[in-house]
């Protein structure tokens, strides 16, 4: 069962996401919030696997606390629900820990399956358009400090070059006829070794390194 909290300053938007995901047998609704600070408190109270965050919201905002809430819990999954995808503030939300993004327009099946694709861990969610929005946001720092990526195999670097391309660990398995398993311990010291807490947080700084270019990735 994946536990999932609603925050949103909108109580229609939260009781329209909350009757989405209660239709559905593996999913349920623990809690909500109407804002930052809010969902701070029912986070420690209600202990969800997945909080569906808003940005916008009043007292602390979206991206305030993802930030709080992924250092207290760095397994907790964060997918934020925007009005738009190119959006500075969605990218300071990957950036501080969110696991991924949906739009507010997306249908009901969309927001399940993200849901459960982000409960899951194993893929980027919406990877083609997640890519356009880091690409539109990073660019390679001068000052980074390569040694972060010094750290990974040269195995590892593959994985997360793969990660980038938005290839799920299935996929990965296969590009590099490895076992499930392998690709799911590559990606746990891939994002260890970053200090990533999420696999955007790792492709982030696979762009920011240099490590992947727009065109390459």
């Amino acid at each position: 069962m994946i536990r999932v909290l609603v925050a949103d300053d909108q109580a229609m938007v939260r009781a329209g996401l909350r009757l989405i995901l209660e239709g559905q047998a593996d999913i349920e609704v623990v809690g909500e919030a109407a804002d930052g600070e809010d969902a701070l408190v029912a986070v420690r109270r209600d202990r969800p696997d997945l909080v569906l965050m808003d940005i916008r919201m009043p007292r602390l905002d979206g991206i305030a606390a993802t930030r709080k809430l992924i250092e207290h819990d760095p397994a907790l999954r964060i997918l934020v629900v925007t009005t738009f995808d190119a959006d500075q503030y969605v990218f300071e939300a990957l950036r501080a820990g969110a696991s991924g993004f949906i739009l507010k327009d997306s249908s009901p099946e969309q927001l399940v399956a993200a849901v459960r694709l982000i409960a899951a861990g194993d893929a980027l969610l919406a990877p083609a358009r997640t890519r356009r929005l880091i690409e539109t946001q990073v660019r390679p720092k001068a000052s980074f400090d390569n040694s972060l990526v010094g750290r990974l195999t040269e195995r590892e670097r593959d994985v997360l070059v793969l990660m980038a391309r938005g290839l799920d660990n299935g996929q990965i398995a296969a590009e590099l006829f490895v076992s499930g398993a392998t690709v799911r311990t590559h990606v746990g010291h891939v994002l260890s070794k970053l200090d990533a807490r999420s696999r955007v947080q790792a492709v982030v700084v696979a762009y920011e390194s240099g490590l992947v270019q727009p065109s390459s990735a």
